[in-house]
């Protein structure tokens, strides 16, 4: 399969136009992109950071401590976010293997497989790059995991359930109050085999549903609303079933989601988000669907993925804080 090189074009970037158009620029992103190998750019740039590092006092540190925004503390409360944290656990069956993930990907696990914005996700001089998702993570070690399977039988439809707990980091500048460089994201993954009749889809896709409906109600979530988008018309029959299937979930109802417009392209198939509400709040707290993601990682057309992740931040602050006050003993 051909990569798609076009986000490598110069764009129109200010501060990036400010670097190239100083003399050797373009040169110098020439080389530092095609002209050394992977080893000789991460001694390169170790030996750089090196004297960076040299010439920086603890004050210059404090000053940067103070102002960037990726090393700063969560303000949300470290027992809130334990407590969201142990619903998500508690409420995980045990046909899922929780893994402790590294904080760190190799350099395109974001962008070559997830076609995320490379400029999106904090690389490093190591040829890795932070975690900005942990279900990137678990998709790389699923696809390890049936990709041995697969080797010992061809046919092998015996699905792997992971799930992970991650504090990951994003690029991007939100201006919104409340978002966060780095954030706790509870993710799940199954990868399985296409078995026909859109069977893996059906079952994977209820059992990730009712996993967020018991874990949501027990972190504090009075109303559970699951928003279902079809993005292929012959998974259809996949949404209504899952509708009449989930509609006695105590608690939480499905609805279906045609206009929704993030996500398209990213998913295949179906996708979902996941609202949360207390008092008279609803929050967006996960999102999740279908992926190509395990058949580009085995080469293998046949193999499926779903993923689901929920912001522990914003339950932790919004859900789980809320229980923690109503049941707080009078004074």
């Amino acid at each position: 399969m051909k990569r798609d090189d076009s986000h490598r074009e110069i764009p129109a970037n200010p501060a990036l136009r400010r670097v190239l158009d100083r003399p050797l620029g373009p040169e110098l992103l020439e080389l530092m992109t095609d002209g050394l190998s992977g080893g000789d750019l991460t001694t390169l740039l170790l030996e750089v950071f090196r004297r960076r590092a040299d010439r920086l006092s603890p004050a210059d540190v404090m000053r940067r401590y103070r102002s960037d925004r990726f090393v700063a503390p969560a303000p949300t409360r470290f027992t809130a976010l334990r407590r969201a944290e142990d619903a998500f656990v508690a409420a995980l069956s045990d046909d899922f293997e929780m893994l402790v993930l590294a904080p760190v990907l190799p350099l395109a696990a974001h962008s070559g497989v997830a076609s995320v914005d490379p400029r999106k996700v904090i690389a490093t001089i190591r040829g890795s790059e932070v975690a900005a998702d942990p279900t990137n993570g678990l998709a790389l070690e699923a696809s390890v995991r049936r990709s041995l399977a697969l080797a010992a039988d061809p046919r092998s439809n015996v699905p792997v359930r992971l799930a992970a707990s991650q504090r990951v980091t994003r690029a991007q500048h939100f201006d919104n109050p409340g978002m966060l460089a780095h954030f706790q994201i509870f993710g799940l993954v199954t990868a399985g085999r296409d078995t026909g009749s859109r069977s893996f889809e059906y079952q994977q896709l209820a059992q990730h549903l009712r996993f967020a409906a018991r874990a949501l109600a027990a972190a504090g979530s009075q109303r559970t609303q699951i928003r279902l988008t079809c993005l292929e018309d012959s998974n259809r029959p996949v949404i209504e079933r899952i509708r009449g299937d989930l509609a006695a979930l105590p608690g939480a109802s499905v609805v279906e989601d045609p206009d929704r417009t993030t996500g398209r392209g990213y998913y295949t198939g179906i996708c979902f988000k996941i609202f949360a509400g207390v008092d008279d709040q609803q929050l967006e707290v996960a999102d999740g669907g279908f992926v190509d993601w395990s058949q580009l990682l085995t080469g293998n057309r046949k193999e499926r993925l779903l993923i689901s992740g929920f912001g522990i931040d914003r339950i932790a602050e919004n859900l789980t804080s809320s229980r923690e006050h109503d049941q707080s003993p009078p004074h």
